[in-house]
């Protein structure tokens, strides 16, 4: 399982990195463009997907690394028994919100069938918001990767608090 987790952390993070890398050259070009007088028409359309793309494949990676806000304060101060159970409840809550989103972002792109992109008529809008099936089913397999690591913090000392790290370095500094 760490070589899977390891595997798919670093194809996330490369992917991560070429839309980012993409999306600031993108918006480069056509500020340049612009200020030439040869504005791009398709551009705001193009940069506005990938951000989107950018968030959704960015939330999946931020969730294998279990960076997004949570609760290990509420989480630490219950007994053990009852953290393994907190986090059962939370892995719960989340992996079904996002299979419910997958499940809807699917139904969505049946409905999308034959329409395109209104400045890039060749790119079918299915293939844009096809971010929303694909980043929730990320998102579950990266909570999935991630969930036997914070069960043993939960049955040990407690959930890692990475909102607290910065905190208290800056203060030691």
């Amino acid at each position: 399982m760490p070589g899977l987790r390891l595997a798919f952390d670093r194809t996330l993070t490369a992917f991560v990195i070429f839309l980012l890398a993409a999306l600031a050259v993108l918006v480069l070009v056509g500020v340049a463009c612009r200020k030439l007088g040869i504005a791009l028409v398709w551009y705001d359309e193009g940069a506005s997907i990938m951000l989107a793309w950018l968030t959704y494949y960015g939330a999946a990676l931020a969730a294998l690394k279990r960076a997004h806000i949570g609760f290990p304060g509420l989480v630490n101060a219950l007994p053990p028994a009852l953290r393994v159970a907190a986090v059962w409840f939370g892995e719960a809550c989340v992996i079904g919100f996002f299979a419910l989103l997958t499940w809807f972002g699917v139904q969505v792109l049946a409905i999308l069938a034959g329409d395109t992109m209104v400045s890039l008529p060749s790119v079918p809008t299915r293939f844009t918001q096809s971010v929303i099936p694909i980043g929730g089913a990320l998102f579950i397999v990266a909570q999935l990767l991630s969930l036997p690591e914070v069960l043993a913090q939960a049955r040990g000392a407690g959930l890692t608090d990475h909102e607290q790290k910065p905190v208290e370095e800056a203060l030691a500094s």
